[in-house]
């Protein structure tokens, strides 16, 4: 099988969609495949679109270039298009236009998230899956985040590459409040690991550049719970990377994080309920520790269910080659011909 992906990886820092990129090439060429980022050889499969916007350097060939290989050059070609973002994320007007107008050229989609597929991000013309993320499980290896003995200060800690106020800014002004109180001073640290917002002042928890890899890991591993309040979130791949170390989780619910967060930590619904969901967690963090030597979002696992999905797709290629129809709405096909 010969695979296009339309996204090259960069070391260093980076967000979660890089890694993402890098497990499934990682696993495709572990078994003898073959992957390649431009759509210039003639045999081609898969072709998956990691991300439709022209202006991401990282991107290296568009929607409408995969349909168009499809179209002209191997029918039997499968266009993937992969949604991992939304308007809801970032509080912006454009990114589901944006998927939908490239959902277009697509033969199946895939989600990251149940919630997701009920957005207004996709056509609803093509089948379409759900494949949940997954942090490498080589790197943050499992329990070997710090045990809280009940009797010292709780370690909390995030980590985020963005630096949007979305990822959860106004719980970590409640918890810096909260840390400046008697009643908390002393009994939880917080830490906050990536970019924060240029206006946001924190004193009261420690900061650190961004990391990857296994220095991120080490420095992770030095804390007992894992802290994410992101609104909308698509997925994420920060919190996986916490609980695979064995942290529980502290998460709000929005988004995805219920679906990969639920049975392993407790949940909260902003800044109001925070502090009571923070004494709950504490008093339950015996019982939910032990779940986490079985979560289940690892890499290897969602890669092999892309791999999975793959297969299936070229096993029915000559169907989804004969269902096409690249011109079916002209205006949305010359649309993708736009830069998004």
């Amino acid at each position: 099988m010969k695979v296009a992906i339309n996204h090259r990886c960069v070391e260093g820092p980076w967000g979660g969609g890089n890694r993402v990129v890098a497990a499934i090439e990682a696993a495709l060429r572990a078994r003898g495949d073959v992957v390649v980022h431009e759509l210039e050889d003639r045999d081609i499969d898969i072709a998956l679109i990691i991300d439709p916007r022209r202006r991401n350097p990282q991107i290296t060939f568009w929607p409408d270039d995969a349909l168009a290989y499809a179209e002209r050059v191997r029918p039997t070609c499968v266009v993937v298009h992969r949604i991992n973002e939304c308007d809801e994320r970032k509080g912006t007007h454009t990114m589901n236009l944006r998927l939908r107008i490239a959902n277009y050229c697509a033969d199946h989609t895939v989600f990251i998230a149940s919630w997701l597929k009920d957005l207004n991000v996709w056509r609803r013309e093509t089948e379409a899956s759900i494949v949940l993320g997954g942090g490498d499980d080589t790197v943050f290896t499992r329990d070997s985040a710090a045990l809280w003995d009940g009797k010292e200060a709780m370690r909390l800690v995030t980590h985020h590459w963005g630096a949007h106020p979305n990822k959860g800014l106004d719980v970590y002004r409640k918890l810096d409040a909260m840390l400046g109180e008697p009643e908390w001073r002393g009994r939880v640290k917080f830490t906050y690991i990536g970019n924060l917002p240029q206006d946001a002042k924190l004193p009261n928890i420690a900061w650190h550049a961004p990391l990857n890899g296994r220095p991120l890991a080490e420095a992770l591993a030095q804390n007992h719970a894992y802290l994410t309040a992101s609104i909308c979130e698509p997925a994420g791949n920060h919190h996986i990377e916490g609980a695979l170390l064995g942290m529980p989780i502290l998460y709000r619910r929005s988004g995805a994080l219920p679906e990969y967060c639920g049975p392993y930590g407790t949940g909260f619904d902003g800044p109001a309920d925070f502090a009571d969901a923070l004494a709950r967690f504490m008093r339950d963090y015996a019982v939910l520790k032990p779940k986490l030597a079985l979560y289940p979002h690892t890499s290897t696992k969602m890669a092999g269910q892309f791999l999975a999905l793959f297969d299936r797709l070229v096993a029915q290629s000559p169907a989804i080659a004969a269902r096409r129809k690249p011109w079916r709405n002209p205006l949305v096909r010359i649309a993708n011909r736009f830069p998004l």
